[in-house]
């Protein structure tokens, strides 16, 4: 049982996970450790461990605030609008993904490891976050689309979520790989994460009214 009131413990949590996040600008996962988290927070390392067993539960931690950051933006645009065109919806959606590029850094690493490496109760925090984000599309295409049928919706549903994992190798490209990529010969158009995010939205919404 953590001591402190219930607003210590979530500054503490939030102190914590900010550590993480201030690293994960400049350092890849593998390279973070829980002594370097401990060195940014202003009470002792040990301390970590009354909130987080282990490095995985606490980048989860940041994993599933991305996602609830998410879920705003996906709200506001639910809410925000009486009626859009496919057209404006899916800008509004890549735009809000372009505003997440650290959500979509997140899901470009390997989840199994993370998930596997962290207990349960937070896990199932982290898939409420996760799945508010997938009912918040389905409420959007509801809404914005209601010709698209439960089955539309639904394959909509999973091929977008998964193309959103391969956003953020496409989209941060360093100078090394960009200098590997023209030796090789290999002739690619680099594009930004809201470009490739909306030509797939208006491919997938597009593909759906084609088909009716």
């Amino acid at each position: 049982m953590i001591k402190g009131t219930p607003e210590l413990i979530a500054g503490r949590r939030e102190e914590i996970i900010n550590a993480c996040e201030k690293l994960y600008q400049t350092k890849s996962f593998k390279e973070i450790t829980l002594k370097e988290i401990g060195s940014e927070v202003p009470f002792s390392r040990p301390t970590i461990y009354n909130y987080f067993q282990t490095k995985e539960e606490i980048f989860l931690a940041l994993f599933q605030r991305e996602y609830e950051r998410w879920n705003k933006d996906l709200s506001a645009i639910l809410e925000g609008h009486d009626s859009l065109d496919r057209q404006s919806l899916a800008e509004r959606i890549a735009k809000s993904l372009a505003n997440r590029v650290q959500l979509l850094k997140l899901l470009s690493m390997n989840n199994y490891d993370m998930e596997a490496n962290s207990r349960i109760e937070l896990l199932t925090e982290f898939k409420k976050a996760y799945g508010r984000s997938i009912q918040l599309i389905r409420m959007l295409l509801n809404k914005f689309c209601p010709e698209m049928s439960a089955a539309d919706i639904q394959s909509f549903l999973y091929l977008f979520f998964p193309f959103m994992f391969g956003i953020y190798p496409y989209a941060a490209v360093t100078e090394k790989q960009r200098a590997a990529m023209r030796e090789a010969g290999v002739d690619y158009g680099y594009q930004s994460v809201y470009e490739l995010t909306c030509r797939c939205l208006i491919r997938l919404l597009g593909d759906n009214q084609a088909s009716k």
